[in-house]
């Protein structure tokens, strides 16, 4: 009996000295979730979206310096109310199948405001799964008409103009300034390829001083393009106005050449890259795209570029004022509002304006930045210069 009573004694014992260290432990979690809720409360991530590998990474790696650069000025000066601001990149290679996936591990990780996407196909795809998240999305290139005119995605904003405006622009270049009469538009078949095709093609039509000969779609990625330039040369045009990226722009052209089919070809933002004179080379000479305005005498846009070099060591590369403005726009709207809250920071963003390298903007009642524009660009010694 007397063995008994001690081991039990012992058990109640032992219990009791589990449980208190059971207790303990409990405590200890208690006391650290504040501390981790206070940790993660002085920190705003800011998401930035885009091809940041493959062929159009050119694209969507600028976006992301640009995030860090301004994301850098603010924590120096103490964060954006009291929070540090983080960047968080995720790569979809500008596709939508991609970038569906990327929108969903930002949403996952809880993040209020996104730059991005890059592509009109891609930012498409993403933007229903932040639509329903609630987050505020703002891209520095998707140009594609429908994303801020059709009203549908309240919380999507740019800060470059659309496709309407860009296709008229590349029209009128090329009917008014060059005086070109036949005109062969072709496209990538895609949102933004498509988009700015049909937009110019209609600007030709509405001016009446030069014909369409000729409204194709050719297949992305190929490799040979015989076939659709011998359309051309046989509908006797005097230009090729392309909507699409540098990697099919650089291959028309060049096989244009090889054929001896020497004529305007006159493009969009998203064949005005270094990345297409290089691939191109001695065949980018003389080639046309619109671009968004450079406002050279800008303050800011000299302090953003100077940043890049001293930084990095190097240009910025293809829409990084543009990324450089959606930074600095979400950020300041979060300022404005005092918190991430959805519906603030949207009101922000379209009564409080911002100093950026593409001017004093905020955003119109469909997202888009106000004051921005296109300018025309051709390839002169290896560089994009200012025509018009």
């Amino acid at each position: 009996m007397k063995s008994k009573w001690i081991v039990t004694v012992l058990g109640v014992a032992l219990a009791g000295i589990l449980a208190v260290g059971c207790g303990e432990k409990k405590d200890e979690k208690k006391a650290e979730a504040p501390k981790q809720e206070a940790a993660a409360a002085k920190k705003l991530v800011l998401g930035v979206a885009g091809a940041q590998s493959g062929d159009l990474a050119s694209y969507g790696l600028p976006s992301v310096n640009a995030a860090k650069l301004v994301a850098k000025e603010w924590n120096a000066k103490g964060g954006v109310n009291g929070m540090q601001v983080e960047v968080l990149p995720m790569d979809d290679q500008c596709k939508p199948e991609l970038a569906t996936n990327a929108a969903t591990k930002l949403v996952s990780e809880k993040v209020a405001i996104v730059i991005g996407h890059i592509c009109s196909g891609a930012t498409k795809a993403a933007l229903p799964i932040y639509k329903d998240a609630k987050v505020v999305v703002m891209s520095p290139s998707a140009t594609s008409t429908e994303l801020t005119q059709s009203g549908d995605y309240p919380n999507f904003f740019r800060t470059i103009s659309y496709d309407l405006i860009q296709g008229n622009a590349a029209a009128n270049f090329a009917t008014a300034e060059l005086k070109l009469k036949k005109i062969a538009v072709i496209h990538d078949k895609g949102d933004y390829g498509k988009g700015f095709a049909e937009s110019a093609k209609k600007a030709i039509e509405d001016g009446k001083a030069a014909k369409v000969v000729m409204f194709e779609g050719i297949t992305p990625g190929g490799v040979d393009y015989s076939a659709v330039i011998q359309k051309i040369k046989a509908a006797g045009a005097d230009c090729v106005l392309f909507g699409g990226y540098h990697p099919e722009a650089s291959k028309i052209v060049t096989q244009m050449h090889k054929k001896n089919l020497k004529i305007a070809f006159v493009s969009d933002d998203g064949v005005k890259d270094d990345t297409f004179i290089k691939t191109a080379g001695v065949d980018a000479e003389g080639v046309y795209a619109t671009g968004p305005q450079i406002l050279a005498d800008n303050a800011v846009f000299k302090k953003a570029l100077a940043d890049h070099q001293k930084e990095f060591g190097s240009e910025p590369g293809a829409f990084y004022s543009q990324a450089y403005a959606a930074a600095q726009a979400l950020l300041n709207a979060v300022a404005k509002a005092g918190s991430t809250d959805y519906d603030k920071v949207v009101a922000a963003l379209h009564s409080e304006y911002v100093e950026t390298p593409v001017g004093k903007i905020k955003f119109d009642a469909k997202g888009d930045a106000e004051g921005v524009s296109f300018s025309v660009y051709q390839v002169k010694d290896g560089k994009y210069v200012l025509v018009k």
